[in-house]
């Protein structure tokens, strides 16, 4: 059991209270998949593009077809490859797979991919999305987000 176990509720699928607050789901090949945007997400992110602010610009310039594809494909698997890390963290004794990029190529369409963008995008602000000071609520009110 990990040390943060008890701090962390957690519902029946395994998923815990964190995780949907953090995740946005697509379905890839009939599976649902969480996408999170973790802090290991984000330096992958910043190792290939230079930062979160950098992706889009990188992913909206991409001058050929294919590339645009792999990197979407990319990005999809690296997110949703976080919900089965944080799984595989929390269940040692039953790992799950990780999702290849082979396989989120063979399971989608094009047409699949570009309607993942809100996901992606939801997992993104999400993963972003950061408590600020309210006068009238106190220090970490949830009503108020910024991106």
């Amino acid at each position: 059991m990990s040390r943060f176990s008890k701090l962390i509720p957690t519902h029946s699928a395994g998923v815990t209270a964190v995780d949907n607050d953090r995740s946005a789901v697509i379905n890839i090949g009939g599976v649902e998949h969480r996408m999170v945007l973790t802090t290991r997400a984000t330096k992958a992110i910043a190792g290939r593009y230079g930062g979160l602010e950098d992706l889009s610009q990188k992913l909206m310039q991409s001058e050929h077809f294919e590339e645009a594809l792999d990197e979407i494909v990319w990005l999809l698997t690296l997110l949703c490859n976080q919900s089965i890390l944080i799984y595989n963290l929390r269940h040692k004794n039953a790992p799950k797979e990780l999702l290849t990029e082979e396989e989120v190529e063979l399971l989608t369409s094009p047409l699949e991919l570009a309607s993942y963008k809100d996901a992606i995008t939801e997992a993104m602000f999400k993963g972003t999305a950061r408590d600020i000071l309210s006068e009238s609520e106190g220090v970490g009110s949830k009503n108020e987000t910024a991106g």
